[in-house]
């Protein structure tokens, strides 16, 4: 592709970037300052956007949104994703006993996307949108699919990445966070307190596939309050159920797991 249509397209990409839930519409000027790009430009860009149905602007304010269309694709990706069609009963088991926010989530690169939830029908509840990214070392879901990573990808991941605190609970110190993953790796379930949101507590376990890889990681997220160590304990063993039955349907044999990450390390 010649460079002035890369530089295009990544501009393109950029300006779908700077659209959040908290920040779901933006003028020209607005996305022209984040970008560092002339309102020209910037203008011109929407404009083609809005044209493609990618984007859609507010006829009184003249602010853009993103369009139908960017649905139409989340459906697809959503629909071909294997492991959220296999989940979803079982998702729904596990909302039901539990009555707490229930997630899935799977890795891509250092970030862990949330791809499919159910709400706590509570009062008090943890949201986790579809789509939201977040880095992979902060809260239980997180530390799942960095503990069973294998040990080259977990070794890169800690020369490459900065442990950067999201809370005071975040844990930035590698040394730790290497502990808490062979904690995960032998029990078979993260839990966390407060360290991506303050007063927020989870516990996970992962889900495999047919070749014994870690593709998704099943949580229980809730207010801080309602996790004392009797449900954590409870949570534990109902993630760990649910999250082996998820992984029987996608054809994995359960009892491969734990043992399987400990011929890994035998060999280190």
């Amino acid at each position: 592709m010649p460079a002035e249509q890369m530089q295009t397209l990544s501009r393109a990409v950029a300006v779908l970037d700077c659209f959040t839930p908290e920040r779901s519409e933006l003028g020209v000027r607005e996305i022209a300052r984040i970008l560092n790009l002339s309102s020209s430009a910037a203008g011109r860009l929407l404009a083609a956007l809005k044209e493609m149905g990618i984007l859609s602007q507010n006829p009184e304010t003249r602010a853009y949104s993103m369009g139908a269309r960017v649905l139409t694709w989340a459906g697809v990706y959503t629909s071909n994703l294997e492991v959220r069609n296999q989940a979803m009963p079982a998702i729904e088991e596990l909302h039901q006993s539990t009555r707490e926010t229930i997630s899935l989530y799977v890795r891509e690169g250092t970030e862990r996307v949330c791809v499919e939830r159910l709400e706590s029908s509570q009062n008090v509840r943890i949201v986790a949108r579809l789509g939201r990214r977040l880095p992979i070392y902060a809260g239980a879901a997180g530390k799942v699919l960095l503990a069973f990573l294998s040990p080259q990808q977990q070794e890169e991941f800690f020369r490459s990445t900065q442990l950067v605190p999201l809370t005071a609970q975040t844990m930035v110190d590698p040394e730790r966070l290497r502990l808490e993953l062979e904690r995960v790796c032998a029990e078979g379930c993260a839990v966390s307190f407060g360290e991506w949101i303050d007063d927020a507590a989870g516990v996970a376990a992962p889900v495999m596939n047919r070749n014994g890889e870690v593709i998704a990681a099943l949580t229980i997220s809730g207010p801080i309050q309602r996790f004392n160590e009797t449900n954590v304990s409870w949570y534990c063993q109902e993630v760990r159920r649910v999250a082996a039955r998820i992984s029987e349907g996608l054809g994995y044999t359960v009892g491969h797991l734990i043992k399987s990450r400990s011929v890994e390390n035998d060999h280190l």
